[in-house]
């Protein structure tokens, strides 16, 4: 019998479009004498539909199509089964089932741990990071924060919110005064190099603080690396084991990797209707410009692929991460920048470096999800109470009893 898989993407996030390319390719590589694919869609506007059609990228070129063609779903937990109902008409009828959620969501709302909380809440397995993992995955203060007591190796940093900058700019920026020109401005939470600047003095600090406020309450300014390089690797498995990939330099002809160098590249590998989607290539992350493997020194590669490791268990992440370095090429000196819990396409081109192809990349994510089920599961997370019994408000339950009589 074939596992249902729930391919969840989309979400209200600055990342949707990111995340229907990433679902949509790992959807198509999913193993399916062994999984049955249902996609699971969240609009913008927070809704659920899930049907076949969700699987063709040119279907989210028009939205009425979706809402002719798909079912307007809800997610719920029914006598350990897990439902997907139609929401919509007088019989309300059960749509579909799956056993496992799979998230492929980037971003605000959706992999910063809101999703995970609630399919955690409703007891259905799912693939990667709990609820833990993924906000301080996605909030790089929390991240930050976490690293340094972990004396992983990071550049220096401030960090503070909107409403202290607004009350007060001229404190926000003598606190970022104490780090030396240039740094890099970022909302805390979002991805994909959205709101991100390049300051070089206080007048453009301004203006990237300006920006990145429209995206975050939450801002970080960090020293920005001279001669740099930048360097990705993938971790996989969860806190007992974890497996490493290639790595990959990612090559900018900025100051830092923008949205467009991840996602829109030179132009090619183009879609269909990609105007509306606001991405042109249908690779995703997979249509940066990179050099694959890294040419990197023994030294470095280690020193490398043991930052994940401490990085990827410090924060309790599982499933399939992707982490992001900054070399100083001139002192070879590596920082660890930080890290994409459900990473763009899933960080597949980085595994298949390794020899490991996609379907089995996707294969082993799922098992991982199984595993953390079936230990979660095993813990105690409830007990029998008699602290209802004998409760008095209003009079006490007696009371409480007759009137329902």
């Amino acid at each position: 019998m074939k596992i249902k898989v729930g391919v969840i993407f989309g979400g209200e996030s600055v990342e949707h479009e990111v995340s229907i390319i990433s679902a949509i390719q790992a959807m198509n590589k999913m193993d399916l004498e062994k999984y049955e694919v249902i996609p699971i869609y969240i609009t913008k506007n927070r809704e659920w539909y899930t049907g076949d059609l969700l699987k063709d990228i040119e279907v989210y070129q028009d939205f009425g199509l979706i809402k002719k063609y798909c079912k307007n779903v809800v997610l719920y937990n029914k006598d350990g089964n897990f439902i997907l109902q139609n929401k919509k008409g007088i019989l309300k009828s059960v749509v579909k089932e799956i056993d496992i959620a799979f998230p492929i969501v980037h971003g605000t709302n959706v992999e910063d741990g809101v999703l995970q909380g609630y399919l955690q809440s409703i007891g259905i397995p799912f693939v990667g990071s709990d609820v833990y993992a993924s906000v301080v995955g996605q909030d790089k203060v929390f991240m930050k924060n976490i690293w340094t007591n972990s004396n992983l190796p990071i550049t220096k940093y401030v960090w503070f919110y909107d409403s202290d900058y607004r009350n007060d700019p001229t404190k926000i920026l003598e606190k970022v005064s104490k780090l030396n020109y240039p740094v890099i401005v970022k909302p805390a939470c979002t991805g994909s190099s959205v709101g991100i600047s390049v300051c070089e003095d206080e007048e453009k600090l301004i203006k990237g603080i300006d920006d990145a406020i429209q995206y975050d309450k939450k801002i970080v300014i960090e020293e920005v690396v001279e001669n740099l390089m930048e360097v990705n690797i993938a971790v996989m498995g969860n806190y007992e084991h974890q497996k490493l990939s290639e790595i990959e330099e990612v090559i900018s002809a900025n100051k830092f990797l923008t949205f467009g160098d991840k996602y829109i590249g030179d132009g090619k590998g183009k879609i269909k209707g990609a105007k509306k989607l606001k991405v042109t290539s249908s690779k995703g992350m997979a249509s940066t410009s990179r050099k694959l493997p890294a040419e990197l020194s023994e030294n470095t590669r280690k020193e490398i692929e043991n930052i994940a490791v401490l990085a990827f268990k410090s924060l309790g992440c599982s499933g399939n991460s992707r982490i992001d370095f900054l070399i100083d090429k001139k002192s070879q000196k590596v920082y660890i920048n930080e890290i994409n819990s459900i990473p763009g396409s899933l960080a597949f081109y980085l595994w298949d470096a390794k020899g490991l192809d996609f379907a089995t990349m996707l294969d082993n994510m799922i098992q991982i999800g199984i595993k953390n089920y079936k230990k979660r599961m095993s813990k105690t997370y409830s007990f029998e109470s008699n602290i209802l019994q004998g409760f008095s408000a209003n009079g006490g339950s007696k009371g409480f009893k007759e009137k329902l009589r």
